[in-house]
């Protein structure tokens, strides 16, 4: 039997982030479900600069288009090509120069003391290990490349970029892991007609309360507890930043996700 209280509930944690010019709150706890994994967008003009300042938290940006300039920072001199992405902790700052027309995804959550200025280059011919990765098999294979890797120094983040096959699933089977870290889904790359779906249900099996949400670049979606598998549509990728947001430090890792027992065979 259908919940439609929990389907309703569910429906909420689609955000579509903003186009315009300038930063952007996008997930934040006065306003969505999450309350440790919080999601800003930036969106900077060529030639034009933005000063982020973290306060009380840890911020991740990750450069989904145009080039940039780091400055302002002792540790992060540096410049922006696509997909490169770096980290700083709380009470810190970071001046952003665009090259080009750059849109940044960054991902937030509240710094606990543990945190150390971080820059990685994206390289897509990195060999298959701690930061390039190959998951699932068959119509479940997908594509990740860490942005923040556990092994990276920060209080609450893990983050990374994934990319389906076409037409294919991602994270199959469907795997929750409420007890330790919120988790959400930004996608980019998927310009409209293009699209995908991201599925939310709550409970094992039960697929009668499934929230489908279409996606396509620019959508986040929340996934503060429950399953939450993905689809790509026929000719299209689904292509997303991943943010994970543990509740505790101690809880930081990458290897806590439940596969829903139905679908783990």
């Amino acid at each position: 039997m259908q919940n439609l209280e929990n389907k309703k509930r569910m429906e909420t944690w689609k955000v579509q982030s903003s186009d315009e010019k300038g930063f952007h709150k996008v997930i934040t706890p006065d306003t969505c479900e999450c309350q440790e994994a919080q999601m800003f967008r930036l969106n900077l003009p060529a030639g034009e600069s933005y000063t982020l300042e973290s306060n009380e938290l840890e911020l991740h940006p990750v450069l989904l288009a145009g080039k940039a300039k780091l400055s302002g920072h002792a540790s992060l001199d540096q410049d922006m090509e696509k997909f490169d992405s770096c980290y700083i902790p709380g009470n810190d700052k970071l001046t952003i120069t665009a090259k080009e027309d750059c849109i940044f995804y960054i991902a937030g959550a509240k710094y606990e003391g543990i945190g150390e200025p971080h820059f990685r280059k994206f390289d897509i011919t990195l060999p298959i290990g701690d930061v390039h990765q190959i998951h699932g098999e068959g119509v479940g294979q997908r594509e990740v490349m860490f942005t923040l890797a556990p092994q990276d120094s920060a209080s609450k983040l893990i983050c990374g970029l994934t990319w389906s096959g076409e037409g294919a699933w991602t994270s199959w089977p469907p795997h929750q892991h409420e007890k330790d870290l919120e988790e959400v889904y930004c996608y980019f790359d998927m310009p409209l007609p293009k699209f995908g779906f991201h599925i939310s249900y709550l409970k094992s099996g039960e697929v009668e309360d499934i929230v489908t949400h279409t996606v396509h670049s620019g959508t986040m979606v929340q996934a503060p507890c429950g399953y939450h598998p993905t689809v790509a549509s026929p000719g299209s990728r689904n292509a997303y930043l991943w943010v994970l947001a543990a509740f505790r430090p101690e809880s930081r890792r990458y290897d806590l996700a439940i596969n829903d027992p139905v679908f783990d065979k």
